[in-house]
């Protein structure tokens, strides 16, 4: 059983910070996701600050920044870098980008045990960034500059076991398979309506693992558009939720086990992303250890269930355990049998596919 458990899938509201610039401040995105959300049943508690121009680097050193971080008990803290600043050349993105990304994905996780950051993935400029075009050739065209964006958002949730909003990908769809929908303001960098409505969708579906196309709140754009919108986010973000590690850091529950022989068999535990583990050894008795080695009171066929949790998922495995009678051959070997026929007559058979062992008991 993956995912998270029933009871976090139940839960639907999300305390949300965003640090950014004016790409977050611009029709009031935090309230836009907060009003789609409800739409569809969610509820988003947001707060942001976002100075226009702000960089990584402005809000790691800002008092306002770090000490809304220090709050807590914030369940996702969203970091949008400069909307230029990722897309120029490695060393340079290396100096000035990366370091306080790490260090604000720190302060992060320092003051809120069960935060995760999402990295807002921006998009290119309408036409390239004439700006530094010159001096930077890659910046040169919109698709130039996006797939850099791309990547470099990429690699700073890859460095900071962090999640993506990869609202630049959303807007790649939407040019391509919608040309109609303008998504930027006059400016050809900042997002128009269309656009922050596009980023909304896409923090929705990050945020709570959800399809879009439940939320039935248009904003001001007509429902053709708002629909494709919905359907692009569903596509990109929705539909490959994995590719923006969005799941990635959920618990992980699995197991192997070897019998010992005289009843006792030792458990190795395997799971990811989670110190909680809890163990039901089909007889009864569970352990909170991370490898038991149980004993059982009598031989036979248990069903033993592994259960991993971290703040945010939680995940079940259930393996079928064969505690062997003292002397039983070939016991130390045995991951996985079938027993036949049930219920007996004269003769019972136990085949082990892993060995290839064959056992006949007669009554």
């Amino acid at each position: 059983y993956g995912g998270l458990p029933p009871s976090a899938l139940a839960q639907s509201k999300k305390r949300v910070l965003f640090l950014g610039n004016s790409y977050t401040a611009v029709n009031g995105l935090p309230g836009l996701l907060a009003n789609m959300a409800l739409s569809a049943g969610d509820t988003v508690i947001s707060v942001s600050y976002a100075p226009g121009g702000y960089t990584l680097q402005d809000h790691a050193f800002n008092n306002t920044s770090l000490s809304r971080i220090r709050t807590g008990s914030w369940d996702f803290v969203v970091l949008q870098e400069q909307s230029q600043l990722p897309s120029f050349p490695i060393e340079q993105v290396t100096a000035e980008v990366f370091p306080y990304a790490r260090y604000l994905d720190s302060v992060i996780k320092a003051h809120n045990s069960c935060a995760q950051t999402i990295f807002y993935m921006t998009w290119g400029r309408k036409n390239g960034d004439a700006q530094n075009c010159a001096g930077w050739p890659p910046v040169c065209t919109y698709l130039g500059m996006d797939s850099l964006l791309r990547l470099r958002y990429l690699m700073m949730a890859e460095n900071n076991h962090a999640l993506v909003s990869p609202v630049g990908a959303v807007w790649r769809y939407i040019r391509h398979y919608f040309p109609h929908i303008n998504l930027y303001s006059s400016d050809n960098s900042h997002p128009s309506a269309a656009g922050s409505y596009a980023a909304a969708c896409a923090f929705y579906s990050s945020i709570f693992r959800k399809d879009p196309t439940a939320i039935t709140n248009d904003f001001s754009l007509n429902a053709a558009d708002a629909a494709n919108i919905r359907a692009a986010a569903r596509a990109v973000v929705f539909d490959s939720l994995i590719t923006w590690n969005i799941g990635r850091y959920d618990s992980r529950a699995d197991f192997n086990f070897v019998a010992q022989g005289n009843r006792r068999v030792q458990f190795t535990n395997q799971s990811s992303e989670t110190d909680n583990f809890v163990w039901y050894f089909g007889d009864g008795d569970s352990s909170l250890e991370r490898n038991p080695l149980h004993l059982y009171r009598q031989g036979g066929n248990y069903f033993v269930t592994l259960q991993t949790r971290n703040c945010f998922s939680a995940d079940t495995i259930m393996k079928q355990v064969l505690a062997c009678p003292p002397g039983f051959p070939g016991c130390d070997t045995v991951s996985s049998f079938s027993v036949y026929p049930n219920p007996v007559r004269d003769r019972l058979t136990v085949t082990v596919p892993v060995t290839g062992h064959l056992f006949v008991l007669n009554a």
